[in-house]
C-alpha cells in the first residue's frame, strides 16, 4: 500500500461536504431510486424475522441516539427522465438495530456481483467497503440474540473480473507526490469524530449494479471508484456499518458524484422521511414545481454544506423575528440548536403547552430538556402549540412532527412522557431527521436549493416501485450478505414497541414518535 498523506483536509462537525459538478452528457437523465427504512421499522423486523430489539420510544433509546450524535457527528439516481433506477437487488433499504442507527441500502458491486449492507451516509463521501481484512481489522459476521451467526460478504478485488485498481497518477487521486510511483494504487484514509474509527485501504474501480425501476428492469451498470477497505477501526467493528459505508457527499470521489459525472443523472438528490419510520433516497431528483424551497448558504469553498438560513420562529401563533443558519443533516437523529435559537423555541413552547411538565430524576440522563406528562390531571392529553419556521425566501416549514414519546420501564409497570425533539448545542445548528419526517426533501447541488414537500413517501409522485410499507420484499439475493441487530460480542436483548402516529400539523392528543434517529459519520479528515 502506498504510504498515507500527512497532510489532511480538515472537514467541520455536521457538515455534508458539497461541491458543483458541471459536466454533463447531452442524453436525458435518469432516475435512480430505492425505499429506505430505519433500523427499528417493523418492515425491516418482518424481512430479517428479528423481534429481540431495544424498546423505540424507551429512555435509554434516546440517551442512546442523543450519545450517537453526539460523539459521531459524522455520516440513488433522479432527473428530467420519470424512469427510476434502483439497486439490482431492488429498491428496499433497512433500518437496522443495533447497527449504528443507519438507514441501509442491499448494494450489488463487481462481476460476479456480490451483495453488501452498507450504510447510507450524507455526511461524507466515500464509499468503501470491507476488503481482504482479517477479522481484527473487519467485520464478518453479526450475531443475533437467539445465537445466530450471520455471515457478511467481503470485498476482494482479485474475484471480481472488472475490478481495477486506482493509480496514483489518476485525476481523483489527489496527493501523487506521497505515492513511490505513479503507477502505484492510490492510498486513502478517513477517520471520522467517533473516538478511534476510521477505514484505509486503496482505491479501486468496480461496477455497482443497477436498474430501472420499471416495467422493463433494464440493467444499468455504473463504474465507480470506492474504497478497498483493508483496515477498519472504531465504531465500524462495533456495530455501525460493519459492511461497508455509502458516501453521499458532494466531493468529486462520492458515488451521486460520479453518476452525475458521467450523466447518468443530474445533480441532485433527495430522501423522504415516511411517518411510519420508512422511505426513499433518490438520486437526479430535482423535485417538484410545487415545492417549497429556500437557498443554500454560499459559505466558502473548503467546507461548504447544506446550510440554510431560518429567518423567523414562529411558535403556536407568536412570531419572533431570529435569524440563525441551520445545516439540514439527514444523518442526525435530532434537532440541535444553540442559543438564541433554542431558548426563543423553548420557551415559547413551554409556555403554551397544556400540560405538566415532567420532574427528572436527576439521577437520570435525558438528552432533551422540555418534557411533559402523558395526561394531564384530569387524565387528559395535554395540548401543544405548532412549530413552523419561515426559511429564507418566504417558504415556510412546519415540523409535522417535533415531538418524541420516552417510555420509562419499571419492574412492573411503565410509564410514557412526551419531550420536544431538539437538544441544545454548543456548536452549529443543526436541522434533524425528526423535524424531517413527513417530507420528501430535495437537495439540489445544481440550483444551491433545499426543496421540501409533504409526502408518504409512497406516492406516484415519489416513486414508480410497487412497494408499500405493509409488504414484505421478495426473498433476499443468493449473495445478499445474512443481518443481525448486533455482533455475537454485543447483543442485544429488548423489544420494540409501537405507537401512534399523527398525519397531520395538529399536535392535541396524539404526539407522534420520532422513528428516524440516525448516526452521524462526518470525517475528522480524509485523505485519498
Amino acid at each position: 500500500m502506498a504510504p498515507l498523506l500527512s497532510s489532511t483536509r480538515l472537514l467541520p462537525l455536521f457538515v455534508v461536504v458539497l461541491v458543483s459538478l458541471g459536466l454533463r452528457s447531452c442524453y436525458g437523465f435518469q432516475t435512480v431510486g430505492f425505499t429506505m427504512h430505519h433500523r427499528y421499522s417493523d418492515p425491516v423486523k418482518g424481512i430479517l424475522g428479528i423481534h429481540d430489539l431495544p424498546a423505540r420510544g424507551s429512555r435509554e433509546y434516546y440517551v442512546a441516539m442523543s450519545h450517537r450524535d453526539r460523539l459521531v457527528r459524522g455520516r440513488g439516481l433522479a432527473g428530467v427522465d420519470p424512469t427510476a433506477l434502483t439497486f439490482s437487488a431492488g429498491n428496499d433499504t433497512l433500518r437496522i438495530a443495533s447497527l449504528g442507527y443507519l438507514h441501509y441500502a442491499n448494494v450489488s458491486v463487481g462481476t460476479p456481483p456480490v451483495w453488501f449492507l452498507v450504510a447510507l451516509d450524507t455526511g461524507s463521501d466515500l464509499f468503501w467497503l470491507p476488503c481482504n481484512c482479517t477479522k481484527l481489522n473487519c467485520v464478518h459476521a453479526l450475531g443475533t440474540p437467539k445465537g445466530q451467526i450471520l455471515k457478511l460478504n467481503i470485498y476482494d478485488p482479485h474475484a471480481s473480473s472488472t475490478s481495477k485498481h486506482v493509480p496514483c497518477n489518476s485525476t481523483i487521486c489527489m496527493h501523487k507526490k506521497q505515492c513511490s510511483s505513479s503507477n502505484s494504487s492510490c492510498a486513502y484514509q478517513v477517520r471520522y469524530l467517533t473516538e478511534n474509527t476510521s477505514s484505509t485501504g486503496v482505491l479501486v474501480e468496480d461496477v455497482l449494479h443497477l436498474v430501472t425501476d420499471d416495467d422493463q428492469t433494464k440493467q444499468m451498470d455504473a463504474h465507480i471508484n470506492f474504497g478497498c477497505g483493508r483496515v477498519q477501526t472504531g465504531s465500524f467493528l462495533t456495530g455501525a456499518a460493519p459492511n461497508g459505508l455509502f458516501g453521499l457527499g458532494i466531493e468529486n470521489i462520492s458515488v451521486p458524484s460520479i453518476l452525475a459525472k458521467e450523466g447518468l443523472t443530474s445533480n441532485s438528490f433527495s430522501m423522504c422521511f415516511g411517518n411510519d419510520g420508512s422511505g426513499r433516497i433518490r438520486f437526479g431528483d430535482n423535485g417538484s414545481s410545487d415545492q417549497r424551497k429556500t437557498p443554500f448558504n454560499h459559505l466558502g469553498a473548503l467546507h461548504p454544506s447544506y446550510n440554510i438560513s431560518i429567518t423567523q420562529i414562529i411558535v403556536g401563533e407568536k412570531a419572533t423575528n431570529s435569524e440563525f443558519n441551520a445545516i439540514f443533516d439527514t444523518g442526525t437523529s435530532f434537532t440541535n440548536l444553540n442559543d438564541p435559537a433554542y431558548t426563543n423555541i423553548t420557551s415559547s413552547f413551554n409556555s403554551m403547552v397544556k400540560g405538566k411538565r415532567y420532574q427528572f430524576d436527576p439521577r437520570i440522563e435525558m438528552p432533551f430538556e422540555y418534557c411533559y406528562e402523558n395526561t394531564t390531571s384530569n387524565q387528559t392529553s395535554p395540548e401543544f402549540p405548532s412549530l413552523n419556521l419561515k426559511m429564507k425566501g418566504g417558504d415556510d416549514y412546519y415540523v409535522i412532527h417535533p415531538l418524541v414519546y420516552v417510555v420509562f420501564e419499571g419492574m412492573k409497570t411503565s410509564s410514557t412522557v412526551i419531550c420536544l425533539g431538539i437538544i441544545k448545542s454548543d456548536d452549529v445548528n443543526i436541522i434533524g431527521q425528526n423535524f424531517m419526517t413527513g417530507y420528501h426533501i430535495v437537495f439540489d447541488r445544481d440550483n444551491m436549493i433545499l426543496g421540501w414537500k409533504n409526502s408518504s413517501c409512497y406516492d406516484d409522485k415519489i416513486s414508480n416501485a410497487a412497494y408499500s410499507p405493509t409488504h414484505s420484499p421478495a426473498h433476499s439475493p443468493a449473495h445478499s450478505p445474512a443481518v443481525s441487530p448486533a455482533k455475537p460480542e454485543a447483543m442485544i436483548n429488548q423489544s420494540e414497541t409501537s405507537r401512534p402516529q399523527m398525519p397531520n400539523h395538529s399536535f392535541k392528543d396524539k404526539p407522534f414518535v420520532v422513528t428516524f434517529l440516525l448516526l452521524i459519520l462526518s470525517p475528522v479528515f480524509a485523505t485519498f
